[in-house]
């Protein structure tokens, strides 16, 4: 029988068949075996995510899902920060009731559109800890749509949207492989007096199956083919194309899947095996401040067992707050390595969230690692 979520699946399927084809090749700058095996890799866990947060989502019946984890990695996941995600519908009002779980920066921010995913969709509201209330246990409520109120409140977009939170951790141990310190999230329909409406959802139909898995489809796509490869793709102030070259930290604007409240810089390193990359920085003043390391799609590399990652109560630095990191395949014996786990390619990100005055651009030099010791 031909049902349109069978037309639905096959088109799951072609679409699978072609990213095999044209994006893990070298259309989209993807040349060795590595490049290959990371690129199905990274597929495996968009459709993870896809699946896990975007087959079943309904802005009637909203829950939040947990967007990243140390087994699902899309979109820029950060070690020291749980994210999550939900439905919103301007047709709707929600109330969001939440812990900050110890977190030291904490935010909520709506975005219009409905391909979840996009770096096109705009944000259109964002919440932080300063701006809502939180009480002695570290929990908060806020209401979407309905009418403005002074605090805890964000409007809504005019058609369907998204609902992302963001908890971010400053502590010696990486707070997103610590099931410990993952939030209690929740978010429910209210009537105009607050009132929950507990009004189930219809049971699962043909057309609702078929659009979920469009949905799983259209994230893949999205993040894939339709996306321009990495050289071509068109660039930020913030980001660098040159290898080893740090651009100023900048914020990001309305960027989709962004925070109004922070300040990134990216550049690609690329380093030999006997070679190491030095950095020096100096931390801001800021809520929350971080610098990691990214595969080509965006994904951390293995902060779980390895050191690919540096929030300041991980860093040694000075009391201004300067400090050295190394860059290097192996340990080179000196504080603030990053673990490149051997790969001669790969992204350093940084993060900044609520940042005060200007932020200094980081400096980086290649050195051969038999003389790291004598430039440091």
């Amino acid at each position: 029988m031909e049902t349109e979520s069978r037309r639905a699946l096959h088109e799951l399927i072609d679409l699978l068949g072609e990213v095999d084809r044209r994006w893990a090749s070298p259309e989209w700058n993807l040349h060795t075996d590595d490049d290959i095996v990371g690129a199905h890799r990274s597929l495996m866990h968009m459709l993870q995510w896809g699946l896990v947060g975007l087959f079943e989502r309904d802005p009637a019946a909203p829950r939040f899902h947990r967007i990243v984890d140390p087994d699902r990695k899309v979109l820029g996941d950060n070690p020291d920060a749980v994210y999550f995600d939900a439905p919103v519908s301007a047709d709707h009002i929600y109330r969001v009731t939440g812990e900050t779980k110890g977190a030291t920066y904490t935010s909520i921010t709506v975005e219009s559109g409905e391909a979840w995913g996009s770096m096109d969709n705009q944000v259109v509201g964002v919440l932080n800890d300063e701006s809502f209330d939180v009480d002695a246990e570290g929990r908060f409520e806020v209401q979407l749509g309905g009418e403005p109120r002074p605090r805890n409140w964000l409007a809504l977009p005019p058609a369907s949207g998204s609902i992302s939170t963001r908890h971010y951790f400053e502590d010696p141990t990486h707070a997103a492989a610590d099931p410990a310190l993952v939030p209690v999230m929740r978010i429910q329909v209210i009537d105009a007096d607050g009132r929950p409406v507990a009004t189930p959802p219809p049971r699962p139909s043909d057309d609702t199956v078929a659009a979920g898995i469009r949905r799983v489809a259209g994230l893949v796509r999205e993040l894939t083919v339709d996306r321009p490869p990495m050289a071509s793709d068109k660039t930020r102030t913030w980001i660098s194309r040159v290898p080893n070259v740090f651009p100023t930290p900048d914020r990001p604007g309305d960027l989709g899947l962004a925070a109004f409240d922070a300040a990134y810089a990216m550049a690609p390193f690329l380093i030999g095996p006997d070679e190491a990359l030095v950095v020096r920085a100096r931390w801001p003043e800021c809520r929350y401040a971080n610098v990691c390391l990214w595969n080509r799609h965006l994904q951390t590399f293995d902060y779980a067992s390895r050191s690919i990652s540096l929030n300041r109560a991980q860093t040694v630095a000075d009391a201004d707050g300067r400090f050295t990191a190394v860059i290097a395949h192996t340990d080179p014996g000196v504080p603030n390595w990053l673990d490149t786990e051997g790969r001669p390619f790969g992204i350093v990100y940084w993060r900044f969230m609520l940042p005060e005055g200007d932020i200094e651009t980081a400096q980086a030099e290649v050195v051969p690692l038999a003389e790291l010791l004598s430039r440091l």
